[in-house]
């Protein structure tokens, strides 16, 4: 990561601030009229401010390519968006905006316009804004702008605490009115059933075979099986997660088998056979694309192609940020892109995208959902739980082995603690490369 935290704190402000004064004057020009459009009362837009966090995080390398930029700050900034509006939609079950009479639109939570604007806000970001922002930072003493983002962070959290309260008692306030509406429903049902009772009784008593058709559509209703992680739900998303994490890890070795004629582990994890990348992609891929899951296959091979390339590169900017490793790299294969991703693996991401929603999903879906319920949702906890602590130590793990490189190269001065030492027992420099054979650890000078 090139920059400091120090660094991303003032880009998240300064741009939550230009974010909110694009917004409103665009909202101004198209009604003639000023209207806050944030969700606070200051003047910032923080998921403004977010995207152009992440934009400084993932998408440093690209600044010299102003195609791939332009597209990688597309896509990630339509990711953000999409995921900024269900989040919302989820927490104050509302939509706060809807763009579906707009044509070439995203189940109305963008446009193509959006497209363009994110991809010129990358290009703005890594050109001019950043570069203006960092020299006035260096002008600015560091203890004042420390003074400065602590005062506006205390407001913000303020700020978007008192709108969220607000919001709620905007909800709880047209409570009364839909009570009086079921209250209304109520009584009408009421009365109806009053006056269709009797006749209930009369014709049961005229023809009582009428009682015995009703015990049994009764005891059908009754017999209804309870289907455990229908549709797609948080369990059906964990079983996706496991079982991709899985299948991918084995595809992965078979093919690294037919092509280099060498078994190699493609495994995320110390213990078990499950590659991480493939089994977030399943899950994650789904979730965004099951409304979409009946479109055509040229649909979701552009869908999974896109989607798929975005989120490989920015798994390897994460774990080279959080780990200093590097897990894969494809400079020696054309149409490359930083090493981080290609051409032809973004394909192998469309492919897979049709025959997932089109082959496998389906049957694995029905699969999932014949696991009895309580059967399903404590297994289900219990794997949680175990990857949790699997992805916890491999974390531990890799990171004591970026230390013994290090200490390769310079000599050590302090003797281990106890859980560096457990670390060195236990996974030793021979079993983490036989895990992690493509592993480059990155030096601090890069």
């Amino acid at each position: 990561m090139n920059h400091s935290s120090y660094q991303l704190c003032w880009i998240f402000v300064v741009y939550s601030f230009i974010g909110w004064c694009a917004g409103v004057v665009v909202n101004a020009v198209q009604k003639r009229k000023f209207v806050n459009t944030g969700f606070m009362s200051l003047t910032f837009c923080p998921s403004y401010g977010l995207g152009a966090v992440l934009y400084s995080i993932f998408l440093p390398e690209l600044r010299e390519n102003w195609l791939f930029l332009f597209v990688a700050g597309a896509v990630m900034g339509a990711v953000q968006c999409i995921l900024t509006g269900v989040v919302l939609q989820r927490i104050f079950h509302r939509r706060w905006w809807d763009y579906s009479k707009k044509r070439f639109q995203f189940d109305g939570y963008l446009h193509i316009g959006h497209l363009i604007v994110f991809g010129f806000s990358a290009l703005f970001i890594f050109w001019i804004g950043n570069p203006l922002l960092f020299r006035v930072l260096s002008w600015m003493p560091k203890f004042i702008g420390h003074i400065f983002l602590l005062g506006i962070f205390f407001l913000m959290i303020l700020d978007c605490i008192v709108s969220s309260v607000a919001v709620l008692q905007l909800k709880i306030r047209l409570r009364p009115m839909e009570q009086f509406t079921e209250n209304m429903q109520k009584m009408t049902n009421e009365l109806g059933n009053a006056l269709t009772a009797r006749i209930q009784r009369r014709m049961l008593r005229a023809y009582p075979n009428l009682e015995s058709d009703k015990s049994r559509e009764r005891e059908r209703t009754k017999q209804k099986p309870v289907v455990f992680a229908k549709g797609c739900c948080f369990y059906k998303l964990v079983w996706l997660f496991l079982i991709g994490a899985f299948l991918g890890d084995i595809v992965e070795t078979i093919f690294c088998y037919l092509t280099d004629g060498v078994w190699m582990s493609r495994s995320s994890v110390v213990y078990g056979p499950f590659s991480f990348v493939w089994g977030i992609a399943c899950a994650l891929l789904t979730g965004l694309l099951y409304k979409y899951k009946d479109k055509n296959d040229r649909y979701m091979f552009f869908a999974g192609t896109v989607l798929g390339g975005t989120y490989e590169y920015i798994c390897s900017v994460f774990t080279e940020i959080v780990f200093g490793t590097v897990f894969w790299d494809y400079s020696d294969i054309p149409f490359n892109l930083g090493g981080r991703i290609n051409l032809l693996y973004c394909f192998f991401w469309g492919i897979a995208a049709v025959i997932w929603f089109k082959g496998i999903y389906p049957k694995l879906s029905a699969l999932i959902e014949k696991i009895p319920k309580r059967t399903g949702i404590v297994v289900t906890w219990l794997c949680i739980g175990f990857m949790l602590v699997n992805a916890a130590l491999s974390g531990l793990a890799l990171s004591r082995y970026d230390e013994r490189q290090r200490e390769d190269m310079i000599q050590q001065t302090e003797e281990p603690d106890s859980l560096s030492r457990f670390l060195d027992k236990h996974f030793p420099d021979e079993r983490m490369e036989r895990i992690y054979p493509n592993a480059k650890t990155v030096n601090e000078g890069i």
